[in-house]
């Protein structure tokens, strides 16, 4: 029998970490191969078109929508400022003429005869790349971005909220096991990528909102705080968009639990060190991870040479996390791997393994519903 393969829940104390940094649409590109970046530089910028604004005139002035094209005192390619008249009704013997003031700021698109509308672009709005991990440009891709290499240290979490967030590493847990309290949350650790150790209660997330912390970083967290937190339940969806304005991490899982010790122990020996992390999120399809990057300084990059990314393999033994419901966040290490395809309670197949539990508890799961655990 063969083995299985799966991507790994990486912990790497040095790895060569390659980022690739797209526009969501053609714009410009920056950088040139061969340039070294820092994580705050913008590598590629485009302009999104503005929003859309109808506006229905024909309404507004109570006229016939044909009768719009010969009202407009502006026309199609102008730009109007709110509150500026752009049109006006001829009255009666050119006298109690009706004014239309626009209610929007942009650039005229369009006028239509037959709706009765005009439709009002407003202003480009600015989108900006940064290289999110300082080290070397290593490809251009013309008019989307770049591809960045950079020799760091790389740590990946179970669960985040929140997007990109830079800052200097600050442990303020004493051990892994070892809760975040909002009273260890203070104004010096504004803009400051902050490490607890166990479960990071919600009080102490919303204490790090207020005082401005980049991102917080912890074992866990308990799934009751994380919906006081962003207002909603977050379910099954995709995150990496939320407006916090503090970016939230765990490490392990949900509930009351420590940050695993090699993870720990790799953090605080970066404390004061420069990183980047990243809360987006997806569990389905497409998996993927929030994550802690920290580059390493020249010297260090030489000294630990180019490691690189491992995949491990599924066997036997293998530490695993398991990534879906009912058994989303739980530890264990795989205990059998039976060789046929079984039957779900969905009633479909799949082949499956056994994984035993941190807890003591054999659970049997889909081999798609586990990642590995690599180091």
């Amino acid at each position: 029998m063969g083995h299985a393969y799966t991507p790994g829940l990486q912990v790497s104390e040095r790895t060569v970490y390659r980022a690739r940094r797209t526009l969501p649409i053609p714009g410009e590109v920056l950088v040139n191969q061969g340039d070294r970046v820092q994580a705050r530089d913008v590598v590629a910028q485009t302009d999104l078109p503005g929003d859309i604004f109808p506006l229905n005139l024909a309404n507004q002035l109570s006229v016939m929508p044909g009768d719009i094209p010969q009202l407009m005192l502006k026309k199609e390619g102008d730009y109007i400022s709110e509150g500026e008249v752009i049109a006006m009704t001829n009255g009666i013997f050119g006298m109690f003429r009706t004014p239309y003031h626009s209610r929007a700021t942009g650039t005229i698109e369009s006028v239509s005869g037959i709706t009765g509308q005009v439709i009002v672009r407003g202003k480009p709005i600015p989108v900006q790349v940064r290289a999110y991990a300082s080290g070397v440009v290593s490809e251009v891709l013309p008019g989307e971005g770049c591809v960045i290499e950079s020799q760091a240290t790389f740590v990946q979490g179970i669960f985040g909220v929140g997007g990109e967030a830079y800052g200097k590493v600050r442990v303020i847990a004493s051990s892994p096991d070892e809760e975040l309290e909002a009273e260890q949350i203070t104004e010096e650790l504004k803009g400051c990528i902050v490490v607890g150790g166990a479960r990071i209660h919600g009080d102490a997330a919303r204490r790090a909102i207020e005082c401005g912390v980049a991102a917080v970083v912890s074992g866990g967290i308990d799934d009751q705080d994380l919906r006081d937190i962003l207002g909603y339940d977050l379910g099954v969806a995709v995150t990496g968009t939320e407006q916090l304005g503090t970016t939230v991490i765990v490490t392990e899982g949900f509930g009351d639990i420590a940050m695993a010790d090699r993870t720990f122990e790799l953090l605080t020996s970066r404390e004061g060190a420069d990183a980047a992390v990243n809360g987006a999120t997806q569990i389905r399809a497409g998996v993927q991870r929030p994550e802690i990057l920290i580059p390493l300084n020249g010297d260090e990059g030489e000294a630990h040479g180019s490691a690189g990314a491992v995949a491990g393999v599924l066997e036997v033994g293998a530490p695993v996390r398991i990534i879906r419901d009912p058994y989303f966040g739980v530890l264990g290490t795989v205990a059998d791997l039976p060789t046929q395809p079984q039957v779900l309670g969905s009633g479909s197949k799949a082949r499956v393994l056994e994984v035993a539990c941190a807890s003591g508890e054999r659970v049997t799961v889909p081999r798609a519903n586990v990642e590995l655990i690599a180091e």
